[in-house]
C-alpha cells in the first residue's frame, strides 16, 4: 500500500479510531471495576464472618458466666444450708433423721442426753471458787461425739 492509499483509508475510517479506543478503555475499566467489586464483596464476607465469630464468642462467654453465677449461687446455698442448724419439730422427723448417716452423728440417744444433763448439773453444783482457781477437773465424756450438739 502506498502512502496515498493509506491516507484515503485513514480519512475514510478515522471516526472509528476513537470509538475503538473508547470501547477498549471501557472494557479495561469494566474489568477493573469488576475486580474492585469482587474485592469489596470478599472483604464484606470476611467482615461479616468476623462479626459472627465475635457474636458467638460473646454468647459463649455470657453462657459460661451465667453457668458460673448459677454454680456460685448453688454453692453458696449449700454452704449456707450446711451452716444452719437443723430444727427437728416432731418425733417422727427425729426418728427418720436419726436413721440417716448425718443423723447418727447429730442425734444422741436418750441415755447420752441424760449424761449430758447430769454433766451440766455436776458443773453447776460445783463451787464457784474451785472453778475460778482452776482446781476442779472435768469428767471425761468419751462417748460424746465431737460433732455439734
Amino acid at each position: 500500500m502506498t502512502g496515498a492509499a493509506m491516507a484515503r483509508l485513514l480519512s475514510r475510517f478515522w471516526p472509528a479510531i476513537p470509538i475503538i479506543a473508547a470501547v477498549a478503555l471501557a472494557m479495561l475499566f469494566r474489568a477493573q471495576r469488576d475486580d474492585a467489586r469482587q474485592t469489596l464483596r470478599n472483604e464484606r464476607q470476611a467482615w461479616t464472618a468476623s462479626l459472627d465469630r465475635a457474636d458467638r464468642a460473646r454468647a459463649d462467654q455470657e453462657r459460661g458466666f451465667a453457668q458460673q453465677i448459677a454454680a456460685a449461687a448453688t454453692s453458696f446455698a449449700d454452704r449456707l444450708a450446711a451452716r444452719e442448724p437443723i430444727i427437728l419439730r416432731s418425733t417422727n422427723t427425729v426418728r427418720e433423721y436419726a436413721q440417716t448417716a448425718a443423723g447418727r452423728v447429730m442425734c444422741r440417744g436418750a441415755d447420752r442426753v441424760r449424761e449430758i444433763d447430769s454433766l451440766d448439773a455436776d458443773l453447776a453444783d460445783r463451787s464457784t471458787g474451785a472453778a475460778q482457781r482452776g482446781d476442779g477437773t472435768l469428767r471425761a465424756n468419751a462417748a460424746a461425739s465431737t460433732a455439734r450438739r
